[in-house]
């Protein structure tokens, strides 16, 4: 591996960086308080063509390199990862899926549009009773003529209430397990298609949360993406592609707590000098720095990768159990080392502190990971 950017990546860094610290930190804490969908900043990101970051340019999108989407959304995750998940959704889950599953007509509907940020997509997998394992989701579609009819509904699906259309799962051979999914897209306006907030969430309040609800949903067998029965494929090369972005964005947080400690224990006294001097503060600012450079290669590992075209499951799931672990121990260590400032919303570490959990839940849990991480190890499947 090459460890020095491209001009062109620094460039990209660098001009991300500006936008973040700019437009994005000074209004993050207000949206959320406020809980407030940050549209203008989302078409913000669509006019600098960061949503179209790794779509090819023919399809609307910018054509940048895996390395190059990490950046980016290592830089707006440091600003705010209410506004990095929106990012996450539309461009890793939605627009990667079509891009790599959807027919030349899907392409040209969506891509551009996506990329454009004049349509925001959602990603439909979790339900009540299917979170871990999605062969154990209960929402089915019949076939029914040239038409397909769901019933079910999904649950904490980020942008669902704000999104034109949602990629959404199914069971079309009930009783098949993974082997009976099948993937639609789902507009907005479809009949028997409908969208609920989720409300009061610990962190990434300012990002859309809902439930999607199916009942009697009528869609033509063109809205659905890839073959009978391969959704259970498209759903993992979607979250292959989600928890990239996740760990990179978490890289961010990592950043954004040594960035505020270092500042915060250069200035702050006790006992008569800088608590920078303690060496129980030492150790935690050195631990995060020890993480994040960890981190931080660990996804351009997996950029790495991804660039070359290769599987890369296990390098992202590693790199995704690692920065979402270590996020969430550097945003704890930085409540500490804030004091009383770091338990109140005063300091941005508590915002940190909220939003970095969450990223050892969703796109697979920190255990999940680890039994795929050991099932590629020892060769033996850890799932039934």
């Amino acid at each position: 591996m090459d460890f020095e950017f491209s001009e062109e990546q620094r460039l990209i860094r660098e001009s991300v960086r500006r936008f973040a610290e700019q437009e994005i930190a000074p209004v993050a804490a207000d949206h959320d308080r406020s809980g407030r969908f940050p549209r203008d900043l989302v078409a913000r990101m669509a006019a600098l063509g960061l949503l179209g970051g790794p779509i090819p340019k023919e399809h609307g999108g910018s054509g940048l390199d895996f390395l190059s989407h990490a950046v980016i959304t290592e830089e707006i995750g440091r600003a705010d990862s209410s506004l990095r998940t929106i990012l996450s959704v539309q461009v890793s889950l939605v627009a990667l899926s079509l891009l790599k599953w959807g027919s030349e007509e899907q392409k040209r509907r969506y891509l551009p549009a996506l990329c454009a940020g004049r349509i925001l997509g959602c990603f439909g997998l979790t339900e009540v009773n299917a979170g871990s394992d999605p062969a154990g989701m209960e929402t089915t579609a019949t076939r029914s003529g040239d038409h397909w009819v769901l019933n079910g509904g999904k649950t904490w699906i980020s942008n669902a209430t704000v999104a034109d259309f949602a990629l959404t799962f199914a069971q079309t051979a009930p009783g098949s397990g993974h082997e009976g999914i099948t993937a639609f897209l789902i507009e907005k306006g479809a009949p028997g298609f409908s969208a609920r907030p989720i409300k009061d969430k610990l962190g990434l309040r300012a990002s859309d949360t809902g439930e999607l609800v199916l009942e009697q949903c009528r869609v033509p067998d063109s809205a659905r993406l890839g073959p009978v029965g391969q959704g259970f494929k498209i759903a993992m090369s979607a979250l292959d592609n989600g928890r990239f972005s996740v760990a990179a964005g978490c890289v961010g947080i990592i950043q954004g707590c040594l960035d505020a400690c270092i500042g915060y224990a250069k200035t702050r006294k006790q006992f008569g000098r800088l608590i920078g001097s303690f060496q129980l503060v030492q150790d935690m600012i050195a631990r995060m720095a020890v993480d994040l450079d960890a981190a931080r290669l660990l996804v351009y590992r997996a950029a790495h990768v991804k660039n070359r075209g290769l599987p890369s499951t296990v390098e992202t799931s590693i790199a995704k159990y690692f920065a979402s672990e270590a996020a969430m121990r550097a945003a704890t260590d930085a409540v500490q080392i804030f004091g009383a400032y770091g338990y109140s919303e005063e300091a941005p570490v508590a915002r940190y502190f909220r939003d970095a959990k969450v990223a050892t839940i969703y796109e697979g849990t920190s255990q999940i990971q680890k039994l795929l991480i050991g099932s590629h190890l020892l060769g033996m499947r850890a799932f039934t």
